[in-house]
């Protein structure tokens, strides 16, 4: 099969995920060279036609006042827009990968800001290209990932990842929420990073497990429909299966989808929550990009 029709079954396999996860039914993957039905939510937590993709649920304010940003915009790296924070003299590089809704998240920014103060030169490249998802009526939600495939962006990745180490950048970790997670996923399948952490994940399905290579940290949340706990675990007992990679997961109790990137700011738990899953996402860095 050529190029392009690898390209058009894969989108079509996005399509199918998408609507499984919006339906609420169950997961599928491939197991032990047979296809495995991972638990999901029930048929009453589905998303009715008038309600959003839990994905899409607390949408974030573009314009929101988050206290300045530390970092700028470079229009070129690796052949992608970014924005970045920190220090380049770092010598460790953290990427983040943000959900549907594209990387000038405010919030998402802010998170950047402070992973760099941690001791990190972060980048949070856009890779839907300009063309994150807006909440357009007019283009629905299963048509526009059609052509945003996080497979392929995780390609697209490599090329940036090359440019920050020729820059200095030795150990390079990629954090990921919703669809940035199965991005991350798809790039602990290869050799360019030294560790992943994946936060409340969409699109990612067990058998992605299997091929992880690298460290990899899956924070999940207890109310999550998307990767619910019971998904969760499965993605724990693959790994724990997977001997090749140490694995650490958790899941943060009454956390919906989001939690760690779109959360509700003027709800104290919602707050302390992403900031536990950010200290976590640190900590695991710390080990994997520090210690060497």
């Amino acid at each position: 099969m050529g190029d392009t029709g690898i390209t058009t079954l894969l989108r079509c396999l996005l399509v199918v995920l998408a609507v499984v996860d919006a339906a609420g039914t169950d997961y599928l993957a491939k197991e032990n060279g047979g296809w495995h039905v991972s638990p999901s939510p029930s048929p009453s937590s589905a998303p009715s036609p008038s309600q959003k993709h839990p994905c899409l649920d607390n949408s974030p304010n573009m314009t929101e006042n988050t206290g300045g940003e530390a970092g700028e915009v470079v229009h070129d790296y690796g052949g992608l827009e970014a924005y970045v924070t920190g220090s380049r003299h770092a010598g460790c590089c953290v990427i983040l990968v943000s959900d549907y809704y594209g990387f000038r998240a405010p919030r998402l920014r802010q998170i950047a800001d402070k992973v760099a103060y941690s001791g990190y030169y972060v980048v949070v490249p856009d890779l839907l290209y300009g063309d994150p998802y807006t909440d357009d009526p007019a283009r629905p939600f299963w048509l526009w990932i059609m052509t945003h495939s996080p497979v392929e962006a995780a390609e697209k990745t490599k090329p940036l990842i090359a440019a920050l180490k020729k820059d200095g950048m030795s150990f390079v970790g990629v954090g990921g929420y919703c669809w940035g997670g199965k991005v991350a996923v798809e790039l602990s399948k290869t050799e360019e990073t030294q560790a992943v952490v994946v936060s409340h994940p969409s699109l990612v399905v067990v058998h992605d497990m299997n091929e992880v290579k690298r460290p990899i940290e899956i924070l999940g949340g207890e109310s999550d429909t998307i990767s619910p706990p019971l998904l969760v675990h499965q993605f724990e007992q693959a790994l724990d299966q997977n001997k090749r990679v140490d694995h650490f997961v958790k899941i943060f109790p009454k956390a919906p989808h989001g939690f760690a990137c779109r959360y509700n700011a003027s709800d104290p738990f919602a707050v302390k929550t992403a900031e536990e899953a950010r200290a976590d996402m640190i900590k695991w860095f710390d080990k994997y990009l520090k210690q060497h």
